[in-house]
């Protein structure tokens, strides 16, 4: 940047000592200026490596070690409250959201929060994490979480009738939720798409939430008063979130 400026001064100079130069002087120093604006305005490349370090950085400083006793306990063990189910959508952090301290709370985060039926082999990742939450953890609180805007559910809503998939393994997982696509298109079929949507955000949780009893550690867990499931439902839009009891 001092070069460009010394340039300038320089044409500055060579133009009040010669004559004739004034037009073509004033062209080179309006493209230099220009060049400097540009240089003054542009954007710092995205670096990922040093974005994780800061941001790891700023946690320790402001978080760990402001909280020696959390983290300490921490070390030892965890006993989260709350198994939460919410989407991958980079927009709905439920650590963000509900303000989710450390050990809080035991997360599982997926394409559109669903909670597959009972399998043990096809969808055996989630059923390990369920599993060790209500059996070892001993959660008493589980809760899944939609949200507005969820490409998830647009997806779902969106299938051919005809079955024809386009994904390699996206359709076929929101497909779960199948019978909440049902369930707002024979209800709300005069709507359009983007209020259909809507509406399945929530059905797809219901529908999460009925899949969770297939297990059978949570059925008895709630039979026994030990666990209770809970629906909700974060709208990023108007900045609201929706709680209600499993049905």
């Amino acid at each position: 940047m001092a070069g460009v400026e010394q340039s300038i001064e320089a044409l500055k100079k060579l133009l009040s000592e010669k004559s004739g130069l004034e037009e073509a002087a004033a062209a080179k120093i309006n493209q230099i200026t220009a060049e400097l604006g540009q240089t003054e305005n542009a954007v710092e490349p995205f670096d990922p490596v040093q974005r994780l370090k800061s941001g790891f950085a700023r946690f320790k400083s402001l978080k760990y070690d402001t909280n020696p006793k959390l983290f300490g306990e921490l070390a030892t063990g965890q006993s989260p409250k709350f198994l939460v189910f919410a989407c991958s959508d980079s927009r709905v952090c439920p650590s963000h959201v509900l303000d989710f301290q450390p050990g809080e709370a035991f997360v599982v985060r997926n394409i559109a929060n669903m909670v597959p039926p009972y399998c043990q082999t096809r969808y055996s990742g989630v059923g390990a994490a369920i599993e060790y939450a209500v059996v070892h953890l001993k959660v008493e609180h589980i809760v899944v979480i939609g949200h507005s805007c969820c490409g998830g559910i647009k997806g779902l809503m969106s299938i051919a009738e005809d079955g024809d998939l386009n994904s390699h393994f996206i359709e076929d997982w929101v497909k779960i939720c199948q019978p909440a696509k049902v369930k707002v298109q024979s209800n709300h079929s005069d709507l359009p798409l983007n209020d259909q949507c809507a509406n399945c955000e929530k059905e797809a949780v219901n529908v999460s939430l009925a899949n969770l009893l297939t297990y059978p550690f949570v059925k008895e867990a709630v039979e026994d008063g030990k666990v209770t499931l809970k629906g909700a439902h974060y709208d990023f839009v108007k900045g609201a979130f929706e709680l209600w009891e499993q049905e």
